[in-house]
C-alpha cells in the first residue's frame, strides 16, 4: 500500500490540489460499531500517511470511515457468516480504503 501511496503522492506534485477525500473500509465480519471504527482508523492511517511521507497540506485532506456500509462483494460471491479462511479471503477486496482527489493540472 506504501508503494502506491508513495506514487500518488509523486503524481500530485504537479497537480493544483483543492481537496483530497479519504474513505476507509470493512468487510461485513464483525460488529457494525467496530468495523465503522476500523474504516476510520484505516482513512487516518492513509491520510497520516499522505501529510507525513507525501507532503501534502492537511487543510485538503478529508479522513471518513464507512465501515461495513459500501462492499465491493456482492452477497451471492462470499457466502456465509463465520470467519473462515475462504470467507476471510474471499471479503478482501471489501477491506480497502479509496482516495478521491479534486484539482486539476
Amino acid at each position: 500500500g506504501k508503494t502506491e501511496l508513495d506514487a500518488l503522492s509523486r503524481n500530485l506534485q504537479s497537480t493544483s490540489v483543492q481537496t483530497i477525500t479519504v474513505e476507509g473500509h470493512t468487510d461485513r465480519l464483525g460488529s457494525s460499531d467496530y468495523n465503522q471504527k476500523l474504516s476510520e482508523e484505516r482513512a487516518e492511517a492513509v491520510k497520516a500517511y499522505l501529510l507525513t511521507s507525501g507532503g501534502i497540506r492537511g487543510a485538503s485532506i478529508t479522513a471518513v470511515g464507512k465501515g461495513e456500509t459500501m462492499p465491493v462483494t456482492k452477497p451471492q460471491d462470499c457466502k456465509g457468516t463465520k470467519a473462515t479462511a475462504a470467507l476471510v479471503a474471499c471479503l478482501q477486496p471489501d477491506r480497502r480504503v479509496d482516495v478521491e482527489v479534486n484539482g486539476t493540472r
